[in-house]
């Protein structure tokens, strides 16, 4: 097609004059397919970047009719292409999240007729919205992945175009000889075709290349080349002409509409007379009709204001609805970040505080240093209990199944709380089923979060007394057993009245409680939501100055005692680093996170390099071999996603653990996928550390 040629050639004002004889023509002989593809052209004109009258209102006008056109005719792979070129004007208009819309309204489309060459111009322009947003790794693999590209009216100037992108991407992640290289070829396909635009801003583009590999001789040449094509291309004269032309096509465009407004309404007008006389006949019966409705009138009256009225609550509910659920997602993402933010920082302290235990401090510093500890934990501890809830409220819990101890799980949790139960001194005492097998399927950590929230807050409440655990077999078929579980003291104990809200969030029965025992009033409504998960539910029986009961009951599944759960071969696995002499690669930011991992990782007698950003690392990583890499998440530049998405071009082998301050429970598969071997979150206990790291490279 002329247009095309017109415009491959910088021809802009050519292009446009060829479009209205275009739309002449199809309204003289009615080919509206044509008159739509005229429509679709004049946008993809405006669209182009090399021209500098971008109007995104004037563009959708041109789209919009084209549309409606198409939609008439049932044009579908038209209206495919007409979606593609709203998403690129979203795109240019930075509006992405329309783009994005438009962009797959176009794939179900083009993946219905299965059109391998459509379907390949697609992950051209996809990659020109993700270069426009700056995320360049996604935007070169979509160019690369376009390649070859076929299209019937422009396959070299397409092909020229994929080069001159993929230049800019590398270019702007610093990769000039893989950018100049395909400045190169782009430019070569201008010259052999006498494409200028292509011309101009792939010789822009190697100039730029050349000034990045201190060529600067080069790129002086290139330069004076870009000026010369510049100014050929954006004479005054030519700039006029294509201003002229535009206005001119803008013109013929709003006089068209309005003439075929102007016909509509004459054919609506004709269609009113023909129906006049009707609807004087129709006028006698009608009256008839009305007669006899009047009876139902009041009727239909009390029916009218009844149904308003149930509209108006409905939109009410509606609106209420769409407020809460937008509160909800504005908690969690406040809640997300804040406990990001927080996180950070507690590294450094716990991270610290565990070094300098480690480092034989005197007696005097040691109980400041333990205190330092406890309160770092104890901060932590809050902060997964508001996590925590912010999930559950989120319905982003599932349960899991899988091989457990039951009897070493209680016994871990009490081994865990002796040294609270000293601290007021009460006597733990635990009783368990001998019919209780060793081997059982259930969720593991939902169970261990129950116990350990119920017997320290039965510990936290009572002083010189004993917490009693028991847990008995009620019922048991050859599948299962159902057993039931109770937490008794003789503490405070709880008024009835308290009894009713016990379990809601930040609830502790009352102001002086709160002060005196402390805590964030979240164990109980953590434990009745995971009870609930388990499909179970929790009972209290409480009397003030007597104690609390806290009881439950839990169907858990048998399994064949031969088999050995994952969990316990996790434990019995040794962690040995020392000998090993590791060479590691830590990725971070954050000074004094780098100290402190780095003396973590020392430890271990593991030697380190760092990068402080996700440039730095990729550089490293594609010159130097690592035992392992340590990738922080959140760092200026790329992320960490990214850095490593990048390293896995080339190097496929070596592990890398994302070590970051985000909550992980519901999107550690994610993370996986994107080429992660394991997942850390900071602040980490370093033992834990030293063991995920044995295992990975075990």
């Amino acid at each position: 097609m002329d247009v095309y040629e017109y415009k491959k050639k910088a021809k802009m004002n050519r292009a446009l004059e060829k479009l209205t004889n275009i739309l002449d023509l199809s309204d003289s002989i009615q080919d509206k397919k044509s008159k739509a593809k005229a429509y679709m052209l004049r946008a993809e004109l405006s669209i182009e970047e090399n021209y500098k009258s971008f109007d995104p209102q004037k563009i959708k006008s041109y789209l919009k009719r084209a549309e409606e056109i198409q939609i008439e005719i049932n044009d579908s792979l038209g209206l495919g292409y007409n979606y593609v070129l709203q998403a690129l004007t979203a795109t240019r208009n930075t509006s992405y999240s329309n783009a994005d819309k438009h962009f797959s309204d176009a794939e179900i489309i083009f993946d219905k007729y299965q059109s391998t060459d459509d379907i390949n111009k697609l992950k051209y322009y996809r990659g020109l919205f993700y270069l426009s947003q700056g995320i360049n790794g996604r935007a070169i693999e979509r160019f690369e992945n376009s390649l070859p590209i076929n299209d019937p009216y422009q396959p070299n100037y397409l092909r020229a175009k994929v080069h001159l992108n993929l230049a800019k991407a590398y270019k702007n992640i610093k990769q000039y000889k893989d950018a100049k290289l395909n400045a190169e070829t782009a430019l070569k396909i201008g010259n052999s075709y006498n494409f200028p635009i292509i011309k101009l801003e792939s010789t822009l583009i190697v100039s730029d290349t050349y000034a990045g590999l201190n060529d600067l001789e080069n790129a002086y040449n290139f330069q004076n080349s870009y000026i010369k094509i510049k100014d050929s291309i954006y004479n005054a004269e030519r700039m006029q002409s294509m201003a002229e032309a535009n206005a001119y096509f803008d013109n013929e465009f709003q006089k068209r509409h309005i003439e075929e407004l102007e016909r509509d309404n004459n054919v609506e007008s004709q269609k009113g007379k023909r129906n006049k006389l009707t609807s004087i006949l129709s006028s006698a019966l009608l009256i008839i009709i009305s007669l006899l409705t009047i009876s139902l009138y009041r009727n239909n009256q009390i029916k009218v204001k009844t149904n308003n009225l149930l509209l108006k609550k409905n939109s009410e509910l509606q609106l209420a609805k769409d407020n809460a659920e937008k509160a909800m997602k504005a908690k969690a993402q406040f809640l997300s970040t804040v406990t990001h933010e927080l996180r950070t920082p507690l590294y450094a302290v716990t991270g610290l505080t565990h070094l300098l235990l480690e480092e034989n401090p005197s007696e005097s510093q040691k109980e400041h240093l333990k205190s330092l500890k406890f309160s770092g934990d104890y901060l932590l501890t809050f902060i997964n209990d508001i996590l925590q809830v912010n999930k559950i409220e989120a319905r982003k819990l599932a349960v899991e199944r899988a091989p457990l101890n039951l009897k070493k799980i209680l016994n871990d949790v009490v081994n865990s709380l002796t040294q609270t139960s000293k601290e007021n001194n009460n006597k733990i005492v635990l009783d368990i089923d001998e019919g209780i097998p060793e081997k059982l399927i259930g969720d593991y950590l939902k169970m261990s979060q129950v116990f350990i929230n119920l017997i320290s807050n039965a510990l936290k409440f009572t002083k010189d007394g004993i917490v009693n655990i028991s847990a008995v077999i009620i019922e048991e078929n050859d599948t299962e057993q159902t057993i039931q579980f109770e937490i008794k003291d003789n503490g405070i104990g709880i008024s009835q009245v308290m009894q009713e809200n016990i379990f809601d969030s930040f609830s502790q029965g009352s102001v002086q409680i709160n002060r005196k025992y402390g805590g964030t009033g979240l164990g109980l409504t953590i434990v009745k939501s995971l009870l609930e998960l388990l499909e179970s539910d929790i009972q209290l029986k409480s009397k003030l100055g007597v104690g609390s009961t806290f009881c439950f009951s839990l169907v858990l599944n048998k399994m064949e005692p031969e088999t050995i759960s994952d969990a316990e071969i996790v434990d019995e696995e040794k962690t040995d680093l020392k000998s090993r002499g590791f060479k590691v690669l830590l990725v971070e930011d954050n000074k004094i996170n780098q100290v402190i991992t780095k003396k973590i990782i020392a430890k271990q007698n593991m030697t380190c390099d760092i990068a402080d950003d996700g440039y730095q690392a990729i550089d490293y990583a594609r010159s130097n071999r690592y035992d392992f890499i340590l990738m922080d998440i959140h760092m200026p530049g790329i992320s960490g996603i990214e850095a490593t998405k990048e390293i896995r071009k080339f190097d496929v082998s070596t592990p890398i653990i994302a070590l970051t301050a985000i909550s992980l429970d519901d999107n550690k598969d994610d993370f996986l996928k994107d080429g992660f071997n394991e997942v850390i979150s900071k602040p980490f206990d370093p033992e834990v550390f030293y063991k995920k790291i044995s295992h990975i490279l075990s």
